[in-house]
């Protein structure tokens, strides 16, 4: 059985499952220090610069990678930075700053945090810490699996969810769960190369897939497709990777209840404004999957619209490969729950 809580003694109990490639022996405290926090793999991404590593302690500002690692990817609750355009990072910092993107979720309080911490930055800060993250190349990270059930699990005060200890399990129901593939990896050591899994419901990715094809999602008009998808026009991500399920889910949350109202969010409004919940979760869990070039494609045509397009539609992109039947997709984060209804912590 995977071992999960706290070690008794925070500040000299070394943490188990230390890796080779770590440069000394890591304690609980110092993977959890808000200013300092551990970095289990120095060799996986570029020297940090100090606002990414230590954060502003003066004025309560943690460190970047305490929240989205050292690597960027964040935990199921975080935003994954990694390998993000740097004029787009420093884009939402700016909105952030200004307040035109906020989180919808009155329980979400990194959303809040990510708004003081924006407005706590420096223009040489937001623009180191921009460069920093988009150098850093993002690799798979969760997957995903369609279910029925889902392990029990219960929600930390910051939104993660831990699956329970035994093999019981609850009904999914209508949502996208997301948890650690293992607990004490992610939740005691913060490893940044143990991933998650989300958990969806059976029949979301052929939904999704129906939703988010040309000309079948519903209330969407057939437009020329705007030139970057979510992250907006003249923002293509580059990196090698799976989208976030629950990221998506509350993105699509945030633009439907105007939590953001950036430069981009006019691109959205109109392709999000009559999606149901079911809708969101059945683009979210599809979405996810797909390979970079494959999410770009899907998400730049139907999700991110011109409001000045032509009538004639673009070339539709090539359908990609499905990806072998022996693993089910990847792609991490939290959740509809966290997105769409109340938090479970049963």
């Amino acid at each position: 059985m995977r071992q999960a809580g706290r070690p008794a003694d925070r500040s000299e109990q070394h943490a188990r499952g230390r890796s080779k490639a770590a440069i000394a022996p890591i304690t609980v405290a110092q993977i959890n220090a808000r200013y300092n926090p551990a970095d289990w793999f120095p060799s996986d991404h570029p020297p940090m610069p100090d606002i990414v590593a230590h954060g502003k302690e003066a004025n309560g500002v943690r460190a970047c990678g305490i929240c989205h690692l050292p690597n960027g990817k964040g935990l199921m609750q975080n935003g994954s930075v990694s390998g993000l355009p740097r004029d787009y990072i420093l884009q939402q910092l700016g909105d952030f700053k200004s307040g035109k993107r906020h989180t919808a979720d009155p329980n979400k309080a990194n959303g809040y945090e990510m708004q003081a911490i924006a407005r706590n930055l420096t223009d040489d800060e937001a623009q180191a810490a921009a460069d920093y993250f988009s150098s850093v190349k993002y690799t798979k990270w969760v997957r995903v699996v369609e279910s029925e059930t889902v392990p029990k699990f219960t929600a930390t005060v910051n939104g993660l969810f831990l699956e329970g200890r035994g093999n019981d399990t609850m009904p999914l129901g209508n949502r996208i769960v997301e948890m650690p593939e293992d607990t004490y990896q992610t939740n005691i050591l913060r490893n940044p190369r143990s991933g998650f899994v989300a958990y969806a419901p059976v029949g979301s990715l052929k939904k999704g897939e129906a939703l988010v094809a040309i000309g079948e999602m519903r209330h969407v008009p057939r437009r020329r497709p705007a030139a970057g998808m979510m992250v907006g026009e003249g923002h293509r991500p580059d990196r090698s990777q799976d989208a976030r399920p629950g990221y998506i889910g509350r993105a699509l949350y945030d633009f439907q209840q105007g939590a953001r109202s950036g430069a981009n969010a006019a691109l959205m409004k109109p392709s999000v404004q009559k999606l149901t919940e079911d809708d969101a979760i059945a683009i979210s869990a599809y979405v996810s999957p797909q390979s970079a070039r494959a999410v770009d494609a899907r998400i730049t045509w139907q999700l991110a619209l011109r409001s000045n397009c032509h009538s004639r539609p673009a070339r539709r992109p090539e359908r990609q490969s499905p990806p072998p039947a022996s693993f089910i997709l990847a792609a991490p984060v939290s959740c509809a729950v966290i997105a769409f209804g109340p938090r479970v912590t049963d």
